[in-house]
């Protein structure tokens, strides 16, 4: 056909989708890396994966250069050969699967565009002293597994109840499911998708440590079979293999131990995470269904698939779009705030209360009901206020007023005690000013 090649796959759609879409990692919210067009993803700490692999590769190369080879001719059949050939292919599947821990999805729940609704409170339509109207989502809820109860968390930045064992992740700032821990060697977060590789990477370590660790120790006497000499001298004649062996020992007590551990987490069904806050201790585990069922969890069930598709066509407006509240369209500067809060960047608080301190002072009298209520106050302040950022105490459980809606608040408390007088009222006030 005249020469001429079909363009490829990824110009066609961005031909027929125009300028108005872009690909998923292009506007990813999270500090992920993204490499081939976004097939492979990793964490902010890539850079340290380069520095794993040259840990594995560099011992392994001195062992085939200068011990392997020189056990080549000692054992019968050509089978000294073979102790080179395992050690490359030990060296290769333990590479393989540190790509597969650290380039795949570990479980990345997705962000919600707009947080959900508040819950209905029943029986908090009248404000009562000490007390602010409910303008932010409730900061856990409970649900039921396995016949216990275990509290979810909201995450403000993701904007979603995280499911059950689900962390947001601070470095990669993400939440994933299964959340374990993030690896700053493998340069990842290890989580539902990509444990069971993170298992076997640092099995595959360990075994590979034992291994360069025992033939050292072969070539040494070797030559010390061969010399008639002891053993001192034969460690002198071959200094490549003693620093090895130092290397390889401290080496198997890091990866060796960190593989006993995780065995323990595996066959009590629990995460990294999840033991270190002493999750368990007081409280049965829902999730323990005995040894061999939780292993048989790890390592037999099928991997779920993820729940990110970062080659998909998204709009450029869906990271910046506007935010409505009680039907109020949300101008720029809210708007930018309510961006960088889906960014994971906390909020300038003065920027928050200086909206707020305008809104006060554009209150007038006749914006209180006449039952001594702000109808009008609370869903403005939600507006106003980055959604689950308040000065309420993120572990406290109480709704206590703010110091900065205190003189909202007043307004409404000084309406509704139309019994007192202008002198107990005041006094009332200042007790408020006072707490």
């Amino acid at each position: 056909m005249n020469g001429l090649q079909p363009p490829p796959s990824d110009l066609v759609d961005e031909a027929n989708h125009g300028d108005d879409f872009i690909r998923t990692y292009k506007a990813w919210k999270g500090s992920n890396v993204f490499i081939l067009g976004g097939r492979f993803i990793f964490g902010p700490d890539v850079r340290s994966l380069f520095l794993t692999i040259f840990l594995i590769v560099a011992p392994v190369a001195v062992f085939c250069v200068f011990v392997a080879r020189k056990l080549l001719d000692d054992f019968p059949h050509h089978l000294g050969i073979s102790i080179m050939a395992f050690v490359v292919a030990l060296t290769l599947s333990d590479l393989i699967l540190l790509l597969l821990a650290s380039g795949r999805d570990p479980g990345i729940i997705p962000r919600n565009l707009h947080p959900p609704e508040p819950e209905d409170y029943e029986g908090m339509a009248e404000v009562q002293p000490g007390q602010t109207p409910p303008l932010r989502i409730p900061r856990t809820k409970d649900v039921v597994v396995n016949g216990i109860s275990v509290k979810i968390k909201y995450c403000d930045t993701c904007m979603l109840y995280r499911p059950p064992r689900c962390s947001h992740c601070s470095i990669c700032n993400n939440c994933v499911n299964k959340f374990d821990h993030h690896c700053p060697w493998v340069g990842q977060c290890i989580g539902l998708r990509n444990y069971r590789f993170f298992f076997m990477f640092i099995f595959s370590t360990t075994l590979l440590c034992l291994y360069v660790h025992g033939f050292c120790w072969v070539y040494i006497r070797r030559i010390m079979d061969g010399e008639e000499t002891t053993i001192w001298k034969a460690m002198i004649k071959t200094p490549a293999s003693i620093a090895l062996i130092i290397y390889t020992f401290i080496s198997v007590w890091f990866v060796g131990g960190l593989t006993v551990f995780h065995l323990y987490l595996i066959s009590t069904n629990q995460s990294t995470y999840e033991n270190f806050r002493y999750r368990y201790d007081r409280h049965e585990n829902p999730y323990n269904k005995g040894i061999v069922k939780n292993f048989m969890e790890v390592f037999c069930t099928s991997i779920p698939p993820s729940k990110i598709n970062l080659r998909a066509k998204v709009p450029k407006e869906a990271a910046t779009s506007p935010r409505t509240t009680g039907g109020d369209f949300m101008g720029p500067n809210k708007g930018n705030t309510f961006g960088e809060i889906a960014m994971g960047r906390k909020p300038v608080w003065e920027e928050a209360l200086g909206d707020i301190r305008d809104y006060e002072g554009q209150l007038s009298v006749d914006d209180i009901d006449k039952d001594g209520g702000l109808p009008d106050v609370s869903p403005d302040l939600s507006r106003i206020l980055p959604p689950g950022r308040s000065n309420w105490g993120r572990n406290s459980e109480r709704w206590e007023i703010s110091p900065e809606i205190l003189p909202l608040s007043k307004i409404g408390e000084s309406k509704r005690m139309t019994g007192m007088s202008n002198t107990e009222s005041t006094n009332r006030n200042q007790q408020y000013e006072t707490k």
